[in-house]
């Protein structure tokens, strides 16, 4: 079940009331160094910027390929831990407006995860520690650790145990 805090809203759809939601400048702010962080080739300067300007907790030899979105509006609600690598054009959300709601919760990232190329992962969500999610998956649930886990929905590919397995069979 994903960790997310909802605020119902009256009339209009909640995007419409986006900035009574969060600061405009805050997002053009945000906006900016992510586009930069987008581009940047200097993986250790990109993950500065993170941390510096938008927040974001970033474990040590963290990866963020090229075209990674983090969240625009709530940034610090991101954390990734160490020795990860999250895949070329992956998004990562830390909120949802809705028709008759938005919602905010954290997306925690553990240690020496590996995100797949073109992957969405939805607020409030906990990846454990090792986990491997492949490419092209939604990511709308916690993902225990150790376990290679995909797909749209997504699903839990191989238990833990069963990776290990496989990973000997390839030594």
């Amino acid at each position: 079940m994903r960790q997310t805090k909802r605020y119902r809203v009256n009339k209009d759809n909640s995007l419409w009331h986006i900035y009574q939601t969060v600061s405009f400048w805050k997002v053009v702010k945000n906006v900016c160094i992510i586009q930069l962080g987008r581009y940047m080739p200097l993986l250790s300067v990109k993950n500065w910027l993170y941390r510096t300007f938008l927040r974001m907790k970033v474990g040590k030899t963290t990866a963020f390929a090229l075209m990674v979105m983090p969240d625009t509006m709530f940034p610090e609600q991101i954390k990734v831990g160490s020795n990860c690598v999250i895949g070329y054009n992956t998004t990562i959300l830390a909120h949802e407006y809705l028709i008759k709601e938005y919602r905010i919760g954290p997306v925690v990232i553990g240690d020496e995860v590996m995100v797949g190329a073109n992957t969405t992962v939805l607020p409030g969500v906990t990846i454990g520690n090792g986990a491997i999610i492949s490419a092209a998956t939604l990511v709308n649930k916690d993902v225990p650790p150790g376990v290679f886990a995909g797909g749209n929905p997504m699903q839990i590919i191989y238990t833990k145990e069963e990776l290990t397995e496989r990973q000997e069979d390839d030594e």
